[in-house]
């Protein structure tokens, strides 16, 4: 890019801050108009309550207010660079995209999207396109070449399905030839794909890895989103139901190699592992990698879930912690139910705080590791805040599209 060029990308940040998802927004409606095979790859759900609209609008923001300074965008590249690879994301898929943002971008902005700004984001986005091709043909690179790869989605055959709660139900996979399967970090996550009956266009998502790393076996946990029948099933919970409903021991799911960079980092500080909800299927991965790999480390496993019907590895975590004095779980109810035992069942009542959370941290810095749904990442945020966590020991994943990529930015 030419230095006038950036410096027109930067001047219209206040514009982006504006009318960034007004833009985004645009930009879907006519991608997916003129170019409908693309919701093979994309969530519709996202797309329905705006959620895609806002993490591409705070990625485009971030691109451009570090346009000087690309390096410091490393946590956004890779955490949208394994998503892609999930997907399979192609690099033909890229001048489609570029030239819809660009028309959006004209659209939303009008006469200010002047020739010249219309360019510098053409250069801006080219070079952005560039990196991210560069970063996924390496995703791609690794997953079909490291033992047991593959390219693209593969078979994999259901030989267990385990009920973890009212509401979460594990599916332990293995490959149908006996082969090994690739390795994966903990906190990675296994892409499924489905092409229902009744469905004009195939399903992807994307499931955490919950067990351990043995190159036997994946076992991915499911959370049914929404009751089978429900008036909403068909947007927000279409492949989740299908899974619980339809996919039975002896079937076989189309899966990729595992992807994802919210993983552990290689430090010697205790671990803080929050989750909430479905939010505990990386953080049980970690949990059981921590136990058997780093047993003398001092790990505390804290886990928010509505009451004991939705408690899912209760037994699990009881068992990595009783055997091992380094490792501590407390667990929080929203709304115990009558038979929930405090004390037993459950060690809080309410959401997770600061004023109950403090007492059982480590006297000395600590990494902490966060999972869930947004409002429960706010939470976590906002308790970390009045901790004073410094950002470089915070690491997170939430379970919908990411409304900002701030923590990461401001880390580097």
């Amino acid at each position: 890019m030419l230095p006038q060029q950036k410096d027109l990308v930067k001047a219209t940040i206040p514009a982006l801050q504006q009318h960034g998802e007004a833009i985004t927004q645009a930009f879907y409606k006519t991608l997916f108009e003129e170019h409908p095979a693309l919701l093979n790859i994309f969530n519709p759900a996202n797309q329905q309550n705006g959620g895609q609209a806002r993490s591409l609008a705070a990625s485009i923001l971030a691109y451009a207010a570090h346009i000087d300074h690309l390096d410091q965008l490393g946590g956004m590249v890779s955490r949208i660079a394994h998503k892609h690879a999930s997907l399979e994301v192609q690099p033909e898929h890229y001048p489609i995209v570029g030239e819809h943002l660009l028309r959006a971008i004209r659209s939303v902005l009008g006469e200010a999207a002047t020739p010249e700004i219309l360019d510098a984001w053409g250069a801006a986005y080219q070079q952005l396109a560039t990196i991210m091709i560069g970063v996924e043909q390496n995703l791609y690179d690794e997953g079909r070449s490291q033992t047991g790869g593959w390219s693209g989605y593969q078979p994999l055959l259901v030989t267990r399905k385990v009920i973890e709660s009212e509401t979460i139900t594990s599916f332990y996979l293995s490959s149908p030839d006996g082969k090994s399967l690739p390795a994966f970090l903990p906190g990675q996550y296994l892409a499924v794909k489905a092409h229902l009956a009744d469905a004009p266009f195939q399903q992807i998502r994307q499931y955490s890895l919950s067990g351990i790393n043995d190159g036997k076996t994946y076992r991915i946990s499911v959370k049914r989103e929404l009751a089978p029948g429900h008036i909403a099933a068909a947007k927000n919970g279409l492949i989740s139901n299908y899974l619980h409903d339809e996919v039975h021991e002896g079937d076989t799911i189309l899966a990729h190699v595992p992807q994802g960079d919210f993983t552990l980092r290689q430090t010697v500080r205790p671990v803080v592992l929050l989750s909430g909800g479905v939010g505990i299927t990386p953080a049980i991965s970690m949990l059981r990698h921590l136990a058997v790999q780093q047993p003398s480390r001092p790990v505390l496993f804290v886990y928010a879930t509505l009451q004991g019907s939705h408690h899912a590895f209760r037994e699990e975590v009881r068992v990595l912690t009783s055997a091992s004095g380094h490792l501590q779980s407390i667990t929080f109810y929203e709304k115990p139910s009558a038979k929930d035992r405090l004390g037993v069942d459950y060690d809080h009542s309410g959401r997770v705080s600061a004023q109950a959370l403090q007492p059982h941290l480590p006297p000395q810095p600590a990494d902490f590791y966060y999972c869930g749904p947004i409002g429960f990442m706010d939470a976590v945020e906002e308790i970390l805040d009045s901790f004073d966590v410094p950002l470089d020991c915070r690491y997170s994943e939430a379970f919908a599209p990411d409304p900002s990529f701030a923590t990461e930015i401001a880390r580097a």
